[in-house]
């Protein structure tokens, strides 16, 4: 969470568009990493379940909030619902 606010403290460039684009990609990551923890460590899974949805939108999010602002796009990486090299959604299911 203080990683999450500390990345949302941005410098105002005068560019609103990109400012707010600064504040949230930090905001949804927070999000995104919440949602791991709950893989990793939840026992609840209806709200695993909710945290794949939110890991999926939240990056679909910064993606679309990227594009708008023209900014380029990482590299792709392996979707961080796979967990301990299983898919957290078939984790403990049969």
């Amino acid at each position: 969470m203080a990683r999450m606010m500390s990345a949302m403290t941005v410098e105002p460039t005068g560019d609103i568009d990109r400012d707010f684009v600064e504040m949230m990609v930090p905001h949804h990551q927070g999000a995104i990493d919440m949602a791991l923890a709950v893989l990793r460590h939840g026992k609840n899974e209806q709200l695993k379940r909710l945290a794949q949805e939110i890991i999926v939108t939240q990056q679909q999010e910064i993606v679309a909030m990227r594009l708008a602002i023209g900014d380029p796009l990482p590299p792709a990486q392996p979707a961080p619902t796979q967990v301990g090299g299983h898919s957290a959604h078939s984790a403990g299911h049969p």
